[in-house]
């Protein structure tokens, strides 16, 4: 499991990426790495639900961002997906606004 830095997420961002719809099914099953991520890396939110509401492709790279919905609004566990190689390259924990 890979806590990505704030620099290595961003370099995983593209300007204009592609929003999939809350209909489409996952490249594949990521969840066996979702359920291994170590709790400190969670920051003491909560995301066990395993809402997922916004998920963006970056087609450059060809690269899925997965955001995982938490208790809190607009804090995601990102998890960063190589589409070509079927793998997750790590998972970030984005706070939108820097307030959690």
């Amino acid at each position: 499991m890979r806590l990505l830095t704030e620099a290595e997420y961003l370099a995983t961002m593209e300007p204009e990426p592609a929003r999939i719809g809350p209909e489409a099914e996952p490249p594949f099953d990521f969840w066996t790495y979702f359920d291994e991520i170590p709790e400190p890396d969670l920051g003491g939110h909560d995301f066990s639900a395993g809402d997922v509401t916004y998920a963006w492709h970056m087609p450059a790279r060809n690269l899925q961002h997965v955001l995982v919905d938490c208790e809190q609004p607009n804090v995601f566990l990102v998890l960063v997906l190589d589409l070509d190689r079927s793998e997750v390259l790590g998972h970030y924990l984005l706070d939108i606004y820097g307030v959690a």
